[in-house]
């Protein structure tokens, strides 16, 4: 076959399969005019190759298992060579992950020792919001994303979980310079992926439902949900009714008037917990998962 017909069969590009005849892996015959002809073994040794690298291997750690199919062999992962290549590759990923959860550790730690020290604009409104609890919330209606009519003082009964936070950024569109020091906001993809990553955990804890709210448009939120694959919904608050309603903390950053985070434990529609302030963000939604799974209402089955 022709170097056309074969980039077609396995996927890959002229250009790659060049690559791989100028080291050696795969090799065409040359006819009489000229043109290069592929035996039909080459789709395996194509298939071989994309399929090795695609687990971590360089083009050229793959000669071992592409020149043991070449000899014939049915199963190129049995030689000693193709053995020892495995043996190097996963120690060598493991001390990749080993200095990657180094790294991921100290930049947790000094963003956990930052968030503590550095606030993020001038308080506006509200202190610590714990007054909060054994109140109802008030009648207010809103659309969430998903565009469902949320009333929060009819959530419904067991526990609700709405958590609330500053704004979040999209990708490639520039924040006001009053907005760089918000934590998070350059990200966008801070508390609500938290809560994302331990959304199952929450609901099995027992939280029946699990809702975000931002002081942020609509519009924003429905992105956000899209991009990030939410498995629940936002809540627009632009108006900041809740916290008019509540005196729940607000700040202000530049020209924009922002909810400060904080997290809402409802209970057949009473507010039964208020986590506030929360000083590391990035665990906030496992300190949420040890607090629900220690005090599991009695008689209920968990959350599916």
């Amino acid at each position: 076959m022709r170097v056309g017909e074969l980039a077609r069969r396995t996927g890959t590009t002229i250009r790659a399969l060049r690559y791989y005849e100028s080291v050696g892996l795969v090799v065409p015959r040359r006819l009489g005019n000229g043109y290069r002809e592929y035996d039909p073994i080459a789709i395996r040794l194509v298939g071989q190759i994309r399929e090795l690298t695609a687990l971590g291997l360089s083009v050229e750690e793959t000669r071992p298992f592409v020149e043991s199919i070449a000899a014939g062999s049915d199963d190129a992962d049995v030689c000693p060579a193709a053995l020892a290549t495995y043996r190097g590759t996963v120690s060598a990923l493991q001390e990749r992950i080993r200095k990657l959860t180094a790294q991921r550790d100290a930049l947790n730690a000094r963003l956990d020792a930052a968030t503590g020290r550095v606030l993020p604009g001038r308080s506006t409104s509200g202190g610590v919001p714990h007054h909060l609890v054994g109140t109802a919330l008030p009648a207010l209606k809103f659309y969430a994303t998903d565009g469902r009519p949320v009333d929060l003082a009819s959530l419904g009964p067991g526990r609700s979980v709405i958590f609330v936070y500053p704004l979040t950024g999209r990708p490639g569109v520039d924040l006001p310079n009053s907005l760089l020091e918000v934590h998070g906001a350059l990200r966008g993809a801070d508390q609500p992926t938290w809560f994302r990553d331990h959304h199952a955990e929450i609901r099995t804890a027992g939280a029946d439902r699990v809702f975000g709210l931002s002081a942020q448009s609509t519009g924003y939120q429905r992105e956000l949900v899209h991009r990030l694959r939410l498995p629940y919904p936002l809540i627009p608050d632009p108006r900041r009714t809740l916290a008019a309603a509540l005196g729940l903390p607000t700040f202000t950053a530049g020209d924009m008037t922002l909810y400060e985070r904080l997290t809402l434990i409802i209970t057949d529609d009473v507010v039964e917990h208020v986590f506030h302030p929360i000083h590391s963000p990035a665990s906030h939604a496992l300190d949420v998962l040890r607090w629900l799974t220690k005090r599991r209402l009695p008689g209920r089955r968990p959350a599916r």
